[in-house]
Protein backbone atom coordinates (compact mmCIF):
# COMPACT_ATOMS: atom_id res chain seq x y z
CA UNK A 1 0.00 0.00 0.00
CA UNK A 2 1.31 3.45 -0.92
CA UNK A 3 0.80 6.16 1.70
CA UNK A 4 0.49 9.83 0.85
CA UNK A 5 3.04 12.05 2.60
CA UNK A 6 1.61 15.36 1.32
CA UNK A 7 1.00 17.73 4.24
CA UNK A 8 -2.47 19.24 3.80
CA UNK A 9 -2.80 20.66 7.33
CA UNK A 10 -2.60 24.25 6.04
CA UNK A 11 -4.40 23.62 2.74
CA UNK A 12 -6.72 26.33 1.47
CA UNK A 13 -9.61 24.56 -0.15
CA UNK A 14 -11.76 26.12 -2.86
CA UNK A 15 -15.06 24.82 -4.15
CA UNK A 16 -15.53 23.97 -7.78
CA UNK A 17 -17.47 26.53 -9.79
CA UNK A 18 -19.42 23.55 -11.17
CA UNK A 19 -20.78 22.66 -7.72
CA UNK A 20 -24.39 23.60 -7.19
CA UNK A 21 -25.48 26.37 -4.81
CA UNK A 22 -27.70 24.17 -2.62
CA UNK A 23 -24.74 22.43 -1.00
CA UNK A 24 -24.81 19.21 -3.00
CA UNK A 25 -22.33 17.80 -5.49
CA UNK A 26 -19.47 19.86 -4.04
CA UNK A 27 -15.93 19.19 -5.07
CA UNK A 28 -13.05 21.13 -3.50
CA UNK A 29 -9.42 21.38 -4.55
CA UNK A 30 -6.41 22.77 -2.72
CA UNK A 31 -3.91 24.98 -4.50
CA UNK A 32 -0.22 25.36 -3.70
CA UNK A 33 1.00 21.81 -4.21
CA UNK A 34 3.18 21.85 -7.37
CA UNK A 35 2.46 18.91 -9.62
CA UNK A 36 -0.41 17.69 -7.45
CA UNK A 37 -4.12 18.46 -7.11
CA UNK A 38 -5.64 17.46 -3.76
CA UNK A 39 -9.39 16.83 -4.17
CA UNK A 40 -12.07 16.24 -1.53
CA UNK A 41 -15.83 16.16 -1.01
CA UNK A 42 -16.82 19.41 0.75
CA UNK A 43 -19.58 17.58 2.61
CA UNK A 44 -16.85 15.45 4.27
CA UNK A 45 -14.03 17.92 5.04
CA UNK A 46 -12.35 15.45 7.41
CA UNK A 47 -12.84 12.53 5.07
CA UNK A 48 -10.43 11.12 2.53
CA UNK A 49 -8.52 13.26 0.05
CA UNK A 50 -7.67 12.09 -3.45
CA UNK A 51 -4.29 13.34 -4.68
CA UNK A 52 -4.25 13.60 -8.49
CA UNK A 53 -1.20 14.25 -10.64
CA UNK A 54 -1.61 17.71 -12.22
CA UNK A 55 -0.92 16.27 -15.68
CA UNK A 56 -3.93 13.96 -15.28
CA UNK A 57 -6.13 16.67 -13.72
CA UNK A 58 -6.10 19.01 -16.73
CA UNK A 59 -7.68 16.50 -19.18
CA UNK A 60 -10.27 15.59 -16.52
CA UNK A 61 -11.30 19.25 -16.13
CA UNK A 62 -11.53 19.67 -19.90
CA UNK A 63 -13.75 16.59 -20.16
CA UNK A 64 -16.06 17.93 -17.45
CA UNK A 65 -16.32 21.29 -19.23
CA UNK A 66 -17.17 19.54 -22.49
CA UNK A 67 -20.01 17.50 -20.99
Amino acid sequence: MVRNQTDLSDARWRRSSYSNSSGGDCLEVADGHPGLVPVRDSKRPHGPVLIVNAAAWAPFVEAVKAS
